[in-house]
């Protein structure tokens, strides 16, 4: 296994096994990264993850990376859980619990670099122990999530405090698109605003690009397995079953698309079992009233995502807060034409009427936003050769202008003034 640290550690409950690797040569001699995280390969299951298995991919070929994740032990992280004696306790204690021995593991850094507030704590207490700057990237914003509550209950009042005591106190923060950093300087007035930088996130488009299935046969095509028609229109959406994801807007909408169309709904990980039931009375609702109607509630590898976003003639992204939305990215690098709401980052990354259709989303009138994406689905539905040339912009977009290579040498250069 190839890795930048000179040392991989696993955190068991109090002990350690550590392996020993042969130090990497880098660019930037003498810099060494401890990248705070929750989630790291395998266990992904969010834009954040994204954003941080393919910067530590890039940013270790500039400097040592050493990648402090949650979780289940792996080869090339050092990885911690929560203290057994919280076994059962509020997520957001438990989470506290794997932050201070994550903090203590940080002695060798010399740039710590936290995600989410998951991690934020734990490079703050690093920070002040090892007199190391921290740069903290900003994927969302705690107190713009009061939907969490239902997640985290009291945790949430914890989660928030910890959010606000790392970005005010962080060296730099990083916002993932120019929308992101207005909310960060809104939410958190006292903070300077020379300490917030924007850097967006971005797409291997080598990974994600048009795909046709294996075959047309069960086994070759995850299309034949769901036994979604080709010769129909389609329409995807990829996302976790959170109030942040706007899946109830979509279901609401899918009502008044046109009789043909199909929606393929790759939705899994509810936030709690309240919203799955909502989730899944309203995919129930919609399938008697129209065929079509395909649920994926399971994590799909990406060849099989890539599939659905190539034979989807839109990709929907209905979101009510969304920084950036690195599932645009995919869709759009797939050549698909993408209808979002205008909310946060997306109208950075989907060019209203070049790369797809923007739609505005007023919190207010959820009836008049549900009508209004029905709307411009049906338009690049019955206009496709306009839905084929949004497509093609859109990956030509993400080709130039959301590369991870160029995205790391700006999160270096943050690093570089700072250590």
């Amino acid at each position: 296994m190839n890795t930048h640290a000179d040392g991989l550690s696993i955190k068991l409950f109090g002990s350690t096994r550590r392996r020993r690797y042969p130090e990497a040569t880098t660019t930037v001699p003498g810099m060494r990264v401890a990248m705070m995280t929750r989630e790291y390969p395998p266990e992904v299951y969010g834009g954040a993850g994204v954003h941080v298995t393919e910067l530590v991919a890039q940013l270790r070929k500039l400097c040592q990376v050493d990648v402090h994740c949650m979780g289940a032990p792996r080869a090339d992280a050092f990885t911690y859980q929560p203290d057994t004696q919280l076994r059962g306790a509020n997520p957001a204690l438990s989470t506290l619990s794997s932050d201070l021995v994550m903090a203590n593991a940080a002695a060798e850094a010399s740039v710590v670099h936290t995600h989410t507030w998951y991690t934020g704590l734990a490079g703050q207490l690093a920070a002040l122990l090892y007199d190391v700057p921290h740069v903290l990237t900003a994927h969302s914003l705690e107190p713009l999530r009061p939907w969490k509550a239902e997640q985290l209950g009291g945790g949430y009042r914890i989660s928030s405090w910890v959010e606000q005591t790392a970005v005010t106190a962080a060296d730099a923060v990083i916002a993932v698109s120019s929308g992101m950093r207005d909310d960060v300087l809104r939410v958190y007035p006292t903070l300077d605003p020379g300490r917030v930088h924007v850097v967006r996130n971005g797409i291997d488009t080598e990974v994600w690009h048009p795909a046709e299935p294996l075959g047309s046969l069960p086994g070759e095509s995850v299309l034949a397995d769901l036994g979604v028609d080709r010769g129909r229109p389609i329409v995807a959406f990829v996302g976790r079953i959170t109030r942040q994801k706007g899946v109830a807007h979509l279901l609401a909408a899918a009502h008044r698309f046109g009789p043909d169309v199909q929606l393929v709904l790759c939705a899994g990980a509810p936030d709690t079992p309240e919203i799955a039931a909502e989730v899944s009375a309203g995919v129930a609702e919609l399938a008697r009233e129209r065929s079509g109607v395909f649920w994926v509630r399971d994590m799909l590898p990406i060849g099989k995502i890539r599939e659905i976003h190539s034979a989807a003639t839109v990709f929907v992204c209905p979101s009510v807060y969304e920084p950036l939305g690195i599932v645009n990215l995919e869709a759009m690098a797939c050549s698909t034409a993408v209808v979002a709401s205008d909310v946060g980052g997306i109208p950075e990354v989907v060019a209203d009427e070049v790369t797809g259709s923007l739609v505005h989303y007023d919190p207010d009138d959820a009836n008049g936003y549900q009508t209004r994406l029905a709307e411009a689905v049906n338009a690049l539905i019955a206009d496709p050769e306009k839905a084929e040339r949004y497509g093609q912009a859109g990956r030509q977009r993400c080709i130039a202008e959301f590369s991870w290579a160029r995205i790391a040498e700006q999160t270096l250069e943050i690093y570089r003034k700072l250590a």
